[in-house]
């Protein structure tokens, strides 16, 4: 077979080149951003369980996650949820080890739980129902772990990533953090769209409001316009572009329709959520890049490519940034099922950089290490959604 790398040589990013851009972000709080952050921290509860007590991970993949919606009753100065958000967790692992059935569907509820009380404080234990239906994993995948002393791919799939990012990627992916750092009145549901024409950026924010923290629609207002004026004055630290904010644009003050909540989520209103269907790997959607339709969160970290190309190739063209001082890198690896999943088919660079020997070495030295990222997964160092 012909070399695995290829390199291309560009001037500059080429969506930071195009005159329109469409970034868009959904916060740790959004129904699908819920179903990811479950997916993954069920699969780190199972993988360190593994671990603990076999000395490895085992086979799993639960990136099968659904959201179904409860309901509350928001009101000025606090409401209440009237019925519980509903999450079934699914997908396989391993279930039975020397004929001994293992704790799974317990570890995966506990985990799911756990995950949504710790990232919204306004959830009630009582807030939340959690149901299980894992089934035994594949025999065909669970063998992927065990032949010989490296992990083999379970897929033939691809991963991408890219870096530095344009002035509006960096912005909404950073505004959202900052608005949870800021404003307490604001809940974990936020969504930044952003649209980029020329150097002028249109930023669209829906922004949950906690019904316990506005008396009234007066107040309520209020919390729009700091949430506008942080906006801007994070886009003016950060950017040299000019900005234009509009926050919860759906709402009718004329009838009192608002972005109201109790919980600070557009789950108690009806808005289910599922795996795969938010953010990527690097947390944003960006419809101008390449992107891989592969659900990061949830999946093995130790032969599902899925996972572990998307990421990886983020850390390539992150390191190509820093060591190289590219203005860009883009990285595109594919994956074949049962290769050994440091040696992919194909790895495909686009970059600023006309160095293709100091390029190769850094995809080479990350392939090498890839032992490296699933370690990190595993302690919860890595960002998947």
């Amino acid at each position: 077979m012909t070399d695995r790398f290829s390199m291309t040589t560009v001037d500059g990013d080429p969506v930071a080149q195009e005159y329109t851009e469409f970034v868009e972000r959904k916060g740790i709080g959004h129904p699908d951003s819920l179903c990811d952050g479950v997916a993954e921290a069920v699969s780190l509860r199972l993988s360190r369980f593994y671990r603990d007590e076999f000395g490895r991970v085992l086979h799993h993949n639960t990136d099968k996650i659904h959201l179904g919606a409860g309901r509350a009753d928001p009101a000025f100065g606090g409401g209440r949820v009237v019925e519980p958000i509903y999450v079934l967790v699914g997908g396989r692992a391993t279930t039975r080890v020397d004929g001994e059935e293992l704790p799974i569907d317990e570890l995966a509820r506990d985990a799911a739980r756990a995950y949504l009380l710790d990232t919204v404080p306004e959830l009630a234990p009582d807030h939340v129902v959690v149901e299980t239906r894992i089934g035994r994993t594949s025999s065909d995948l669970a063998s992927l772990f065990g032949r010989g002393d490296e992990p083999l791919a379970n897929d033939t799939s691809f991963g991408v990533g890219h870096a530095p990012g344009t002035a509006a990627e960096r912005v909404v992916r950073t505004l959202e953090p900052r608005i949870h750092g800021e404003l307490d009145a604001v809940g974990k549901d936020v969504k930044i769209m952003a649209l980029r024409r020329g150097s002028h950026l249109y930023l669209t924010v829906a922004a949950a409001v906690i019904d316990r923290y506005v008396a009234d629609l007066a107040e309520y207002r209020t919390v729009l316009g700091r949430v506008e004026a942080l906006a801007e004055r994070h886009a003016a630290e950060s950017i040299d572009l000019s900005v234009s904010v509009e926050v919860n644009a759906a709402d009718d003050f004329d009838s009192a329709s608002v972005y109201l909540t109790t919980t600070g989520l557009s789950a108690e209103a009806g808005d289910d959520g599922a795996v795969g269907r938010g953010n990527r790997a690097n947390g944003l959607i960006t419809p101008h890049r390449p992107m891989s339709l592969e659900a990061t969160a949830g999946k093995n970290p130790v032969t599902h490519v899925g996972k572990l190309y998307n990421l990886l190739s983020l850390r390539i063209a992150r390191r190509l940034e820093a060591d190289l001082n590219v203005d860009y890198g883009s990285v595109q690896i594919l994956s074949r099922i049962g290769d050994p999943v440091s040696d992919p088919l194909a790895v495909d660079v686009t970059t600023t950089s006309g160095d293709e020997t100091a390029v190769r070495a850094v995809v080479d030295d990350l392939l090498a290490s890839v032992d490296d990222l699933t370690d990190d997964i595993l302690t919860g160092e890595v960002d998947v959604f």
